[in-house]
């Protein structure tokens, strides 16, 4: 039965640890995503491209922690500065829009670029971009 499907179940699960969770999608009951660490050789310079290019807002600003997030989303990037060796590639982190390719069009037009193009596949469509230090991120078709 695939996740999300009306015949999933939606009972409570619990497990032998005693921490439960709700549903097929198998959510934590308290949890919730709010801050992923994303290093970048430079933190500030990294938040104005975030800002410029994505319309993300910053969020917090003292020291080395700076966190930036998209509007209107409680998810925020925690820009890591210097902490470790860089290693840029794909993040694994995806973001949605209803039209991919108008996403990509835009994107370019503010200077994204793209490591892969607008590209249909059997299980949808995306696309994917870097940020200034190579970390490839995924837009998906919803």
């Amino acid at each position: 039965m695939a996740i999300g499907s009306p015949q999933a179940s939606t009972s409570y699960e619990p497990f032998s640890d005693g921490v439960g969770f709700i549903g097929s999608d198998r959510l934590p009951l308290v949890m919730r995503l709010s801050t992923i660490a994303l290093v970048v050789s430079d933190a500030k310079k990294s938040a104005s491209w975030y800002q410029q290019k994505l319309g993300f807002e910053i969020r917090d600003h003292q020291g080395h922690w700076i966190t930036v997030g998209p509007k209107k989303e409680n998810l925020s990037f925690h820009l890591c500065e210097g902490y470790y060796d860089l290693e840029p590639g794909n993040t694994g982190i995806s973001f949605t829009a209803k039209d991919v390719k108008k996403e990509e069009a835009a994107l370019r037009k503010m200077g994204v670029e793209f490591t892969t193009p607008t590209t249909k596949e059997d299980w949808g469509t995306f696309a994917m971009f870097k940020d200034l230090d190579g970390n490839e991120f995924y837009i998906i078709e919803e």
